[in-house]
């Protein structure tokens, strides 16, 4: 894929960053920058496999040991959380996507296999088979009843599932991401292409109770991160069923994201708010669907496919002309990202996710992408 001069650019300074912050944050899980700096959470965070992922994709310029070693450190770190096994979730592929089964592909490491494939196991089980859906989090400190909950951002965990079928011969893990996929079709996807972010449903029974908020502005909105989630999740799926049903929805749900930006490229928060005054941007959407697109693009020929990479390349253009950041005094490498807009967290900052994601549409322009999805 030609790559126009800006994209060599920005990607050869967003490398050169990471390998100067990467000795700041070393061996912890960056998430949200406050002035300037990345803070850290907790090994178990859903957060936590952006950072080595990062270091993976760096390490396909670089080859440096450092950057491997430490990438290989934090993967490591991961094994605590499974044997504590409450803090676990939806978000396992988020995790071990990007740490060891993106070593397992540079190296053929037998024991991040192993790893991946036990935390598909994982993902595996939260799945009910009454309602056919992979269901979010666990108990939530609200004391909030969501033993009936699923989320739009599952529709990326799901390529674990589909990798770990391939890995171990077995169909049963790809079963329940198609199965989960339908759900998701039938009960987030609405016919505009705009997405739920939560849909409930009696755990027991299965049936659906109805669509909640969570993070966007309303049940009915069109939260913007979800709705790239969802875009990119959705052409994964096809890529790795070859079911159409999964093409049409990525496209519907592109073509909304796309018809919703307009001539301005960075989204809002919310890709369906009463009013955009005083709102924030979220850059991290930006990149999650420009790189999402980019696969869409090379699924579909003709001129929807250059209308999917123009799209990439305007949101990305955009987002490098006016919120990257390669300087020292901020560790993050795209600005103006917004976490929780709602529970008015980590608004207007820099993303450890949104870092991730811009760097791989990045990659996947320059042909260094590592096919993790």
């Amino acid at each position: 894929m030609n790559a126009p001069a800006w994209i060599d650019a920005a990607w050869m300074a967003s490398v050169a960053k990471i390998e100067t912050t990467s000795q700041r944050i070393g061996a912890t899980f960056p998430h949200a920058s406050l002035n300037g700096r990345y803070q850290s959470q907790p090994a178990h965070w859903w957060t936590a496999g952006f950072w080595p992922g990062l270091l993976w994709l760096s390490y396909t310029e670089t080859h440096s040991p450092e950057l491997k070693e430490l990438a290989e450190t934090l993967e490591d770190q991961l094994d605590e959380t499974v044997l504590s096994f409450f803090p676990l979730h939806h978000d396992v592929g988020f995790m071990w996507l990007l740490t060891a089964v993106a070593r397992y592909r540079l190296f053929g490491q037998e024991s991040a296999r192993r790893r991946a494939l036990l935390a598909a196991t994982l993902l595996a089980g939260r799945f009910n088979p009454q309602g056919d859906f992979i269901r979010a989090w666990g108990t939530l400190p609200s004391q909030t009843n969501n033993a009936g909950w699923s989320i739009i951002d599952t529709m990326m965990n799901l390529s674990l599932l589909f990798w770990a079928s391939q890995q171990t011969e077995d169909p049963r893990f790809g079963h329940i991401a198609i199965r989960h996929a339908d759900t998701v079709l039938r009960e987030f996807v609405r016919a505009d292409g705009a997405c739920h972010h939560i849909v409930s449903f009696d755990a027991l029974t299965g049936e659906r109770i109805e669509a909640l908020a969570g993070q966007g502005f309303a049940p009915d909105s069109a939260w913007a991160r979800g709705t790239a989630w969802a875009l990119y999740g959705m052409a994964n799926t096809y890529r790795h069923t070859k079911d159409p049903r999964y093409l049409a929805a990525s496209q519907r749900i592109a073509d909304f994201f796309l018809a919703a930006l307009g001539d301005d490229p960075i989204p809002y928060w919310d890709l369906r708010l009463p009013s955009r005054q005083g709102m924030p941007r979220d850059t991290s959407a930006g990149c999650i669907a420009a790189s999402g697109l980019i696969d869409l693009a090379q699924l579909v020929a003709g001129t929807s496919g250059s209308y999917y990479r123009d799209g990439a390349l305007r949101i990305l253009q955009a987002i490098v002309e006016s919120s990257s950041s390669f300087a020292d005094d901020e560790e993050g490498l795209v600005l103006h990202g917004t976490g929780h807009y709602p529970q008015k967290q980590n608004v207007d900052v820099a993303l450890i996710y949104g870092d991730y994601f811009f760097l791989e549409a990045l990659a996947k322009f320059r042909g260094q992408a590592l096919d993790l999805w």
